[in-house]
């Protein structure tokens, strides 16, 4: 159980930030960067949750990833570096992931095939639920080039944070209409 008692501890204020191992990065390092931009995406996800209360299975689903990016963030903040913890680490599981592939072809079934991209836009959902898939893909590039770094990064948090990009991009479909209202590209519409 989380129990926050005071906001500020002060501890910030020389530039660092700690992870759940006790360890002290700056707050501009990698790792950082990735848990911050999943917390972006997790605000974002909010904001989009307001235009979503009249459409309940798929609120019920926004509502899920935003407990899951919060799993997410404390993944990515207690780093695997083969050293014994006091305590069980929280990680992104394989189950959350087949969850959101499920998720993700359920609501898919609803929708007609694209023939065009789509652009962000039509309803105030869809509109606020591609910004998140955008800020959920930097999330995504972020953790990707930490891993690249050598700096181990759970394999089934790189593919959650992939799949949910894709589960945004479906959810503003099913948010305009299941598609109806989306608005498409028309390549090169404006020469």
């Amino acid at each position: 159980m989380v129990k926050l008692n005071k906001i500020y501890t002060r501890t910030g204020d020389a530039g660092t930030t700690g992870l759940g191992t006790g360890e002290r990065l700056a707050k501009h390092d990698l790792r950082i960067e990735a848990f911050g931009t999943v917390d972006e995406a997790n605000a974002c996800v909010g904001m989009a949750r307001l235009h979503t209360a009249g459409l309940a299975d798929l609120d019920e689903i926004l509502a899920r990833v935003q407990n899951d990016f919060f799993d997410l963030g404390a993944d990515l903040a207690t780093p695997d570096n083969g050293k014994k913890l006091k305590y069980e680490p929280l990680r992104i599981s394989d189950q959350q992931v087949e969850r959101v592939e499920a998720e993700i072809d359920r609501l898919n079934g609803k929708l007609d095939p694209l023939r065009s991209f789509v652009l962000p836009g039509g309803s105030p959902a869809a509109a606020a639920l591609h910004l998140a898939r955008t800020v959920a893909r930097r999330a995504e590039r972020l953790m990707v080039a930490l891993n690249e770094t050598g700096t181990h990064v759970n394999p089934a948090g790189l593919r959650y944070i992939n799949r949910i990009s894709d589960l945004l991009f479906v959810a503003a479909r099913c948010a305009n209409e299941n598609g109806k209202a989306d608005v498409l590209w028309v390549p090169g519409e404006n020469r």
